[in-house]
């Protein structure tokens, strides 16, 4: 199956069900935000190494967490009960980036995006437009964990989460689920596999049922989603 090139000029992109077999579905285009929204609209997500043309993927199948299929582990409970982190949102987007960049993730069996400087420059972008947001996991001043991603209608969708504490992402994340759920989001994209997002209870489907759901989403994408 080919993987088109897109044109800079144009802003279109070609069907989900026409990537390849590892999920590749087009290279080249920008990353300017209104490509990107409509990126992520149709279930695609751009992931490339610095100096290789920009790869926007659609894999099958697709690893999302429902709200309500949220897992927290005995283990977890004193890290909430006992107010073990502090929390914030949107508060250090950049930050929470540039470490998801820096930190080795690959220990943690977590296969997210790399974080080129010009993908860092286009999500602080989006976040500046209000579509991206962030967590943030601190340990008194320290920022020791965190997660980012975009926001449309009442879906999530999760780009990169990193960790300096043990649990700390797992803290930030299940935070972020548990605020979505109460604000009526129907669902997380957490792109790929990993058996870190696995044990929180996300699980594959395909990419037939994902595009399904974004599909309904489209009918109530009328913001950003409640951030304030």
């Amino acid at each position: 199956m080919p993987v088109f090139w897109l044109d800079e000029a144009e802003l279109v992109f070609p069907h989900p069900s026409l990537a390849d077999p590892s999920g590749v579905l087009a290279l080249g285009g920008d990353l300017r935000p209104e490509r990107l929204l409509l990126a992520y609209q149709n279930g695609i997500f751009p992931w490339f190494n610095p100096g290789e043309e920009i790869m926007w993927w659609s894999p099958d199948p697709r690893f999302v967490l429902f709200p309500d299929e949220l897992k927290v582990s005995r283990s977890m409970r004193p890290y909430f009960n006992q107010q073990k982190f502090g929390l914030s949102y949107d508060q250090a987007f950049p930050e929470v980036m540039q470490s998801c960049q820096t930190v080795n993730r690959l220990a943690q069996g977590q296969l997210g995006t790399w974080i080129t400087e010009s993908m860092l420059e286009a999500y602080i972008h989006l976040h500046e437009l209000g579509y991206a947001h962030s967590v943030e996991v601190w340990e008194g001043e320290e920022l020791v964990g965190g997660l980012y991603g975009v926001a449309l209608g009442k879906v999530f969708f999760g780009e990169s989460m990193f960790s300096k504490r043990s649990n700390a992402s797992k803290f930030g994340f299940i935070s972020l689920v548990r605020r979505l759920k109460k604000e009526g989001y129907t669902l997380i994209d957490c792109q790929q596999e990993t058996q870190h997002l696995g044990s929180l209870g996300a699980r594959s489907i395909g990419r037939a049922q994902f595009l399904e759901h974004l599909e309904d989403n489209k009918r109530v994408e009328t913001d950003r989603g409640s951030w304030a």
